[in-house]
């Protein structure tokens, strides 16, 4: 089966790739929304981010990828002796018309009408632990689904109540959100929960229009050449990524970067706390992935309009949008 399209390949597009890479190290960050045109490489980055990462150690036959015996779900038909495995760091496509049942599980109906027992059936968000879940048309899904997967990968656990069953499993997964903004817009309440957002356009450069064509076509032409050519620079990103995660608690986070997240959401009116949560977070695996020992003004500056643009409320004696709002503001506050 050929990989997927090498990350470092992708032309331009460098706030999605960075959002991407933040998420990677840290995934308690809250997952990633992309909004912007058709064909700009969205689903692409998410399959070859999570092709670029180490693989997985998982139970063999374990419906949620658990890393050991001893923390498969007692549910699962998993015997004592399975092995583990090595298994692609998982990439879920969750699909529009998914009911709740699809996507949390539910009672397997034909287990219960052949031999009567009542077994619990997996659903998507068992098959995207330990990865990547994806929305393609986020805008366009249920409010209640939404609302749902929000929930889970905040908590990491997913826990279904229903027709006699009792089950609960671990759903660690970063969620990944893609849509166009022509077609719909999220409620407020949940673009806050997403952890960043990024805003891609079409390129309205012709040579890089034209090194995004050339690119994909040699990758289709002779994919393994493409990916031996690449090879090396995803090593660097991945070897970057790993370095980041193991250095996220050694960063140091001193009082005065902190005050200035705090001056910067207050003076943008974004409401509760996530805000600054969510963008120290980033900082501290910014600053990892450039080896930095601790968070700077810069790191604030950078990550500020990933982790903000989507928490302002609208005002409409402002004709700019959000991003150059977060801008000016950022400028304002941090000089």
């Amino acid at each position: 089966m050929t990989r997927a399209f090498p990350f470092s390949a992708i032309v331009g597009q460098d706030q999605m790739k960075l959002a991407m890479i933040l998420t990677a190290i840290d995934p308690k960050l809250g997952g990633v929304l992309v909004f912007g045109d058709r064909g700009t490489g969205k689903s692409t980055a998410v399959r070859s981010l999570a092709a670029l990462l180490p693989e997985i150690e998982a139970v063999r036959g374990c419906p949620v990828n658990s890393p050991s015996i001893a923390q498969r779900p007692e549910w699962a038909d998993v015997p004592d002796d399975a092995p583990l495995v090595t298994r692609p760091t998982p990439v879920v496509d969750l699909p529009l018309g998914a009911t709740e049942d699809r996507v949390t599980g539910a009672l397997d109906i034909e287990r219960a009408l052949v031999s009567g027992e009542k077994a619990f059936q997996p659903g998507l968000l068992a098959q995207a632990n330990r990865g990547y879940l994806y929305i393609d048309e986020v805008n366009l899904l249920e409010d209640h689904i939404v609302d749902l997967l929000l929930d889970v990968a905040q908590s990491g656990e997913n826990v279904v109540e229903r027709e006699g069953l009792s089950i609960r499993h671990p759903a660690r997964f970063v969620l990944v959100g893609s849509g166009n903004p022509e077609e719909g817009e999220l409620r407020p309440q949940l673009l806050d929960r997403f952890g960043l957002s990024v805003e891609v356009r079409s390129p309205d450069d012709v040579e890089e229009r034209v090194e995004v064509v050339q690119r994909r076509d040699a990758y289709e032409t002779n994919p393994n050449r493409f990916l031996k050519k690449w090879d090396r620079a995803d090593k660097e990103v991945r070897t970057a990524i790993l370095t980041a995660r193991d250095a996220l608690d050694s960063i140091k986070v001193r009082k005065a970067e902190l005050r200035k997240c705090a001056e910067l959401c207050i003076a943008l009116g974004a409401d509760g706390l996530r805000g600054e949560l969510t963008l120290l977070r980033g900082c501290r695996a910014l600053a990892g992935y450039e080896g930095a020992a601790a968070i700077t003004r810069e790191h604030i500056s950078r990550i500020a309009p990933l982790a903000l643009t989507h928490r302002l409320r609208r005002d409409p004696m402002d004709e700019a949008g959000s991003g150059v709002r977060v801008s000016r503001v950022v400028e304002e506050v941090l000089g």
